[in-house]
């Protein structure tokens, strides 16, 4: 769907870097039909060195080009970005957004446009193991739609959802969510350490042992609850029941049930949206 199309990414950070490459990388779309910019002279060097895409530090030069425009940047540089290139968009733009936060309306009338669709990729994505949530408007066409789709699927799995409220709850859970898991994995990587492993032996095992459960969870032929796999681990009177014991008395699942609350309320506060009660209020 992208064999005639000129995609631009506004933004060119590693997250669209990451799709630049998934793009070029499945054969989704070519070189010569990609467009980044970006203020940093620099940064549009590496990219252009590294895959051979069309590079600009204007923005409206990038964007003005475009059959879809893909918004790769900071919320707090919205504003000044729409502005930026708000008169110079194609009438029939699909414009492709993956700004923490900000809601599609305020897209949409920022731009005066009304295709628009909203997603939330995760860092994995820069290896093609990304898990993006995403949305669009009523008006996005079914071409748009299969479009959209093609570019997300190329740096890992989608999953799109009719209700955009559910963009911040991804935010919260998939987008923020390797932060959770690389410091889950430096805390064992250091309690092995201290328990008298090398850094480098201590990391090994860690890394195995959090794919080795992911990829177990994930083959398994019968639908299973994560706790029967945890309650399989779990011998009675062993060691495994009593670190399990510790963390839930040190307040393991509170802790990281309101750190995700608290990335979901800072979306919320990006986007300018109002703030939803507490699960505690």
């Amino acid at each position: 769907m992208l064999s005639n199309k000129t995609t631009s990414f506004i933004g060119s950070g590693v997250m669209a870097e990451a799709m630049i490459s998934g793009l070029i990388r499945n054969n989704i779309a070519m070189p010569e039909s990609l467009f980044a910019a970006d203020p940093r002279q620099d940064r549009l060097d590496e990219l252009k060195e590294r895959y051979q895409i069309n590079v600009f530090t204007e923005n409206v030069k990038a964007a003005c080009k475009a059959d879809v425009v893909v918004l790769s940047i900071k919320p707090q540089v919205f504003e000044k970005v729409i502005a930026d290139i708000r008169g110079c968009l194609k009438p029939d733009v699909l414009v492709l957004s993956i700004i923490a936060g900000v809601p599609i309306a305020r897209i949409s009338k920022g731009l005066e446009r009304k295709m628009v669709v909203r997603a939330m990729p995760n860092t994995p994505a820069q290896i093609g193991e990304g898990m993006t949530v995403w949305t669009s408007a009523p008006e996005v066409t079914d071409e748009q739609h299969g479009i959209a789709r093609q570019i997300l699927r190329a740096f890992g799995d989608e999953i799109f959802l009719e209700e955009e409220y559910y963009l911040d709850m991804a935010t919260a859970l998939s987008g923020t969510g390797p932060a959770y898991v690389f410091l889950f994995m430096e805390a064992m990587v250091d309690a092995g350490v201290h328990l008298g492993f090398s850094r480098h032996i201590a990391e090994r095992l860690v890394t195995q042992t959090v794919r080795g459960s992911v990829n177990y969870f994930k083959k398994r032929d019968d639908p299973v609850h994560l706790a029967r796999l945890r309650n399989q681990v779990t011998s009675a009177g062993g060691t495994t029941a009593a670190a399990l014991y510790y963390l839930e008395k040190a307040g393991f699942r509170t802790a990281i049930s309101r750190a995700i609350w608290a990335a979901f309320e800072r979306s919320r506060e990006l986007g300018s949206d109002p703030k939803p009660h507490s699960p505690e209020s």
